[in-house]
C-alpha cells in the first residue's frame, strides 16, 4: 500500500527530467582519526555498505499506479541493494580540491534510478592531503536541506573515541536510555472532551481560511511596493533566467564562522544577512565583468525552514519539504556595499515582521504562491515569456555547532550542492559548522560556465563588508 506524498514533494517528481534532475547533494570531508589514514576510513565506510542494515527513510521509493489515480506515493522497498546505492571513486593526481568539485559537479548532473529508493553515496578518495571525502545525494523529493541536515546530525557523534557508529544510510545506533513513554489510554474524562476538541478545531479551521484573504491582501500590497515579503511582482531579466541543460558546474569555499558572526554584530544584522549581502556583491561583481549587469536589482528566493527546532527523532526521519518562502532585493543595482547591506537588512526584516503575523497555514499558502512561478516552469520544464519574479534561490541551512565524529574521523567541512532548474541556472546555498561557514555554487554548466570567479568576488565583498562596520 502506497503512502500518500505532499504536493510540493510531488513536485520534485512531477518537474524532473534527464535534463533536469531533482537532487539535493552534500559533500563532507573528514580528517582520519590518529594514528589511522583515509583508506583506514574508506574500509569502514565500505565494510558498512556490505551490511543490509538500510534505515526506513533510505527504503522509500516513489511509485504511483492507477489505484492512486497517477499521483506519486512512497513504498518501503523491502530489499535495497546497497551495492548499487554505495559507489567508491577515486580522484587524479593531484588529488586537490579542483579534482574533488571536478568529480562531484560530473556526479551530481546523474539523475537518480526512480526504480530504487532515491539516494545514492560516493566515497571517495585520493586527497592529497590525507583527508577522506563523502559526496550524497538524495532527491529532493525525499529531502529538503534541514532534513538531509538532521540526518548528518543523526549518524554522527560529538565523541571523538567513539566507535562501532552506523553508517548514514544505516539504522540509528539505540539508544540506551531504558525509559520508555506510553501514551495514557483513554478515560470516559478525555472522551467527554472530544466534541470540544473536534469543535474547537473545526473553529480553528475556519478561521485559517478566513485568514486567507486578508493575508493575500497585504503579501500582494508589499509585493507592489516592493516590501519584503513572499511574493515578487518582477525581477529584471539575466543570464541565469533561461532554459538549462542537465550538466553542472560547482564550486566552494570556506570563511570562518566567527568572522561572519562578528561581521553581524557589528553590522546590526543576522549571519543570514551578510550571506544575502555578501552573494548580492559577489552577482553584481560577476555580471559586471561580463557586461550582463542589469539596471534593475536582482531578486532573491531565500527559502525558510518551518521546521521545528528540535532533534527528536521523528522530525529527523519524517523527511520531505517543510518550508516557507521570503523575497528579498539584492540591491545589486548600488554601488555602494553598506547600501546593499541597509537594503537587504531592511527587506530580510520587513519579511520575516509579515511571516510573523500569519499562521503556520497562512505561511505555507504565501509562500506557495510566491514560488508559483518557479514550479509552474519546473513541471513545463521551459521558461516562460514572462519576466521572472525571481532572479535565483539563495538559501542557508544551519549545520551543527560542535565538532562531529564517525568512528573518530572528524567531519572538517560539509559542502552543499542544490538545484538549478529551468529559469533559474544559479543556486548559491551555505551550510555552518562549529567553526566554518561554506558558500556552495550549484550551475547549468552551458550557461554559467565558471563559477569560480564568484568565489572571488565575494572574498571581495566580505573584506568591503568589514571595511564599512569599521572592523
Amino acid at each position: 500500500m502506497l503512502l500518500p506524498m505532499s504536493p510540493t514533494d510531488s513536485m520534485f517528481l512531477l518537474g524532473e527530467s534527464r535534463e533536469h534532475p531533482m537532487h539535493v547533494g552534500g559533500l563532507a570531508i573528514f580528517t582520519p582519526p590518529d594514528g589511522a589514514d583515509a583508506a583506514e576510513v574508506g574500509a569502514m565506510f565500505a565494510a558498512a555498505a556490505a551490511s543490509d542494515e538500510v534505515a526506513p527513510l533510505f527504503r522509500k521509493q516513489a511509485r504511483r499506479s492507477v489505484t492512486t489515480l497517477g499521483q506519486w506515493g512512497w513504498d518501503t522497498a523491502t530489499d535495497v541493494d546497497v551495492d548499487y546505492h554505495v559507489h567508491r571513486n577515486a580522484l587524479p593526481q593531484p588529488g586537490g580540491m579542483l579534482e574533488l568539485t571536478t568529480l562531484v559537479s560530473r556526479l551530481h548532473g546523474a539523475a537518480l534510478d526512480r526504480t530504487r529508493p532515491l539516494w545514492e553515496m560516493h566515497l571517495i578518495e585520493g586527497l592529497a592531503d590525507g583527508r577522506y571525502a563523502v559526496y550524497t545525494k538524495i532527491h529532493h523529493a525525499l529531502a529538503d536541506g534541514a532534513s538531509a541536515m538532521n540526518l548528518l546530525r543523526r549518524s554522527m557523534s560529538e565523541d571523538p573515541t567513539r566507535r562501532g557508529m552506523p553508517a548514514p544510510w544505516q539504522p540509528a545506533a539505540p539508544v540506551t536510555d531504558p525509559v520508555r513513554t506510553e501514551p495514557a489510554p483513554s478515560t470516559p474524562a478525555s472522551l467527554r472532551g472530544l466534541p470540544g476538541q473536534v469543535l474547537r478545531g473545526a473553529r480553528s479551521a475556519a478561521g485559517e481560511v478566513a485568514g486567507l484573504a486578508p493575508a493575500l491582501a497585504g503579501t500582494v500590497d508589499r509585493a507592489f511596493r516592493a516590501e519584503g515579503g513572499p511574493l515578487s511582482t518582477r525581477a529584471p531579466h539575466t543570464m541565469f533566467n533561461v532554459p538549462i541543460g542537465g550538466a553542472r558546474h560547482f564550486a566552494a569555499r570556506t570563511w570562518p564562522l566567527e568572522r561572519i558572526r562578528l561581521l553581524a554584530k557589528h553590522a546590526d544584522a543576522t549571519v543570514n544577512d551578510i550571506i544575502l549581502t555578501m552573494s548580492a556583491g559577489a552577482l553584481r561583481s560577476y555580471l559586471h565583468d561580463l557586461g550582463a549587469l542589469p539596471a534593475e536589482p536582482l531578486i532573491a528566493m531565500v527559502p525558510v525552514s518551518l521546521r521545528p527546532n528540535t532533534s527528536g527523532t521523528d522530525s529527523e526521519a519524517a523527511g520531505g519539504n517543510r518550508i516557507g518562502v521570503l523575497m528579498c532585493n539584492l540591491a545589486t543595482h548600488l554601488p555602494d556595499p553598506a547600501h546593499r547591506l541597509d537594503t537587504v537588512r531592511t527587506c530580510m526584516r520587513e519579511g520575516k515582521h509579515a511571516l510573523r503575523a500569519m499562521s503556520p497555514t497562512q505561511v505555507l499558502a504565501m509562500s506557495a504562491l510566491g514560488a508559483a512561478p518557479l514550479g509552474i516552469e519546473m513541471l513545463l520544464g521551459r521558461r516562460g515569456p514572462q519576466r521572472p519574479p525571481f532572479n535565483l534561490v539563495i538559501s542557508s541551512v544551519a549545520g551543527p555547532g560542535t565538532p562531529l565524529y564517525w568512528n573518530g574521523a572528524r567531519l572538517d567541512s560539509l559542502y552543499p550542492l542544490s538545484i538549478p532548474v529551468t529559469g533559474q541556472a544559479l543556486n548559491i546555498t551555505c551550510t555552518s559548522s562549529d567553526d566554518e561557514l561554506v558558500f556552495g555554487l550549484t550551475g547549468c554548466r552551458r550557461t554559467v560556465p565558471n563559477l569560480h570567479p564568484m568565489l572571488d568576488h565575494l572574498d571581495t565583498e566580505l573584506d568591503a563588508l568589514e571595511q564599512v562596520v569599521g572592523l
